[in-house]
């Protein structure tokens, strides 16, 4: 398929190199380029693979290339993609690729995309899948990358949990798993797709498959899911569509009968999948992650039993609405992977008297909405970061007389300024929640490393100094 085909692969790290590696091995002739020298450059000068480092001209490495493979990251408007586009070469990324290189016997995927709670939902998948006793893993925008996973018989993978964002999809052409969820639709990366409707049209390419009788899983609660599953349905396309909702599920889909998830899918009877008391971390969002998981799990015959098991047995990934500790009667959360308004309420409405740690890069994103919706919940903020004034300015409109403190220092120290201040306005039985509605990196390498230095602030204070 590849043998003698020319490829440029832009972008060095995981993803990039797994793909290097694998066309090569494939027979193609690989250049890799990057911004800078790496350890992965040299491994992969080292396997005979060209690698160019710097930013040459498009045209000139274009020459004679038959594809370019591109990192996520790179917008639609790159000049490298521009110019492949412009010369005919297809552009796709490493998910892509991956289907493409697939097995008769690999795999089947089950894919989950939306603008939060992809993560949650892909390992909660993989946990149940486990429990039934299926070889799997959860991978694509986290884990392994999938271009070394699609090998099949006795010792390979049989389904796979596949998170996907809208970048890698976006680069997609092909890619058909088998099942497809969308959780959720929010103002997200509109600067890099160019608008909200190209958002969720890469969005959608979670769902190809059910033109050729793949399984579509939505969230019937997401008013921007739902008319886009009604699309679908209007369509009268061959696959199953299967709603999730937080209320009592119509026949076909999955949702909640008082405190016990149910499957309505097969012969419309209720059927019990989990219990409230079995979803772990809290709020009404993960519960939702749960049922989407659970519906994917559903649409290659994984029994009820095998859900329940998986889902009271799963771990909780790290800077998800995680309780680090009890001080004085005050509970601190670390929610740090909430990088934009529509995470971050997920969170703030599963708590009744907070004090709320929040800012970062807000990344173009309107903060109003929220902080008026979760204003009466407030006891107290505490901001930081480079757009921490916007998120101020919207607590005086929507909370005049709440105390906020903002905390302009950027260096090491910060967070346990941050931390401090909380904690002074904190009163036993609050919580103090860092959902930060924004971005890191303008502070931090990464969420969790803000959410590390969240926890290891919480855990310097004093047993008295909360309250």
């Amino acid at each position: 398929m590849y043998e003698g085909r020319s490829v440029l692969v832009a972008g060095a790290r995981v993803a990039g190199a797994a793909c290097a590696t694998a066309l090569a091995g494939l027979g193609a002739k690989v250049t890799v380029v990057d911004r800078a020298a790496s350890a992965e450059t040299e491994r992969l000068a080292g396997q005979g693979i060209a690698v160019v480092i710097g930013e040459p001209d498009p045209g000139q490495l274009l020459a004679g290339v038959d594809d370019l493979v591109v990192s996520p990251g790179f917008p639609p408007h790159h000049p490298l993609a521009l110019a492949a586009a412009a010369s005919g070469i297809e552009v796709y990324s490493e998910p892509e690729l991956a289907w493409r290189l697939r097995k008769p016997d690999g795999p089947r995927w089950l894919a989950v995309t939306g603008t939060n709670g992809k993560t949650t939902t892909v390992t909660m998948l993989a946990a149940i899948l486990g429990a039934a006793g299926l070889r799997t893993a959860a991978l694509g925008n986290i884990g392994t990358p999938l271009v070394d996973a699609q090998s099949g018989g006795p010792a390979g993978y049989e389904v796979l949990a596949v998170e996907l964002s809208s970048f890698q999809l976006h680069w997609s052409s092909t890619m058909a798993p088998h099942g497809g969820a969308l959780l959720n639709l929010a103002d997200d990366h509109l600067d890099w797709h160019g608008g909200f409707d190209h958002y969720a049209g890469a969005k959608t390419a979670v769902w190809r498959s059910v033109r050729t009788g793949g399984t579509a899983v939505g969230n019937l609660d997401d008013p921007r899911v739902r008319a886009l599953l009604e699309g679908l349905h209007a369509a009268r396309v061959p696959g199953p569509l299967v709603g999730f909702t937080l209320d009592v599920p119509p026949p076909g889909c999955v949702g909640v009968v008082e405190d016990v998830l149910v499957d309505r899918t097969g012969d419309g009877d209720a059927h019990e999948l989990a219990t409230l008391a079995d979803i772990r971390p809290v709020g009404a969002h993960n519960v939702a992650n749960a049922l989407a998981a659970a519906a994917l799990a559903l649409s290659v015959g994984v029994s009820h039993e095998a859900i329940r098991r998986g889902l009271a047995g799963y771990v909780p990934e790290p800077h998800r609405n995680a309780r680090v500790a009890e001080v004085g009667g005050v509970t601190w959360v670390d929610d740090s992977k909430a990088t934009n308004p529509h995470a971050a309420q997920a969170s703030l409405t599963s708590y009744e008297r907070i004090v709320w740690v929040a800012g970062g890069q807000l990344k173009g994103v309107d903060i109003d909405e929220l902080t008026a919706r979760v204003a009466p919940r407030l006891a107290g903020a505490v901001l930081l970061g480079v757009d921490r004034a916007e998120i101020a300015a919207a607590l005086a409109r929507h909370a005049p007389h709440l105390p906020v403190v903002d905390v302009a220092r950027t260096d090491d120290g910060a967070m346990a300024e941050v931390v401090q201040a909380a904690a002074r306005l904190a009163e036993p039985g609050d919580t103090v929640l860092l959902a930060p509605a924004a971005a890191s990196l303008d502070m931090f390498p990464s969420y969790a490393r803000r959410g590390d230095a969240f926890a290891e602030a919480v855990r310097a204070l004093p047993a008295t100094t909360a309250g």
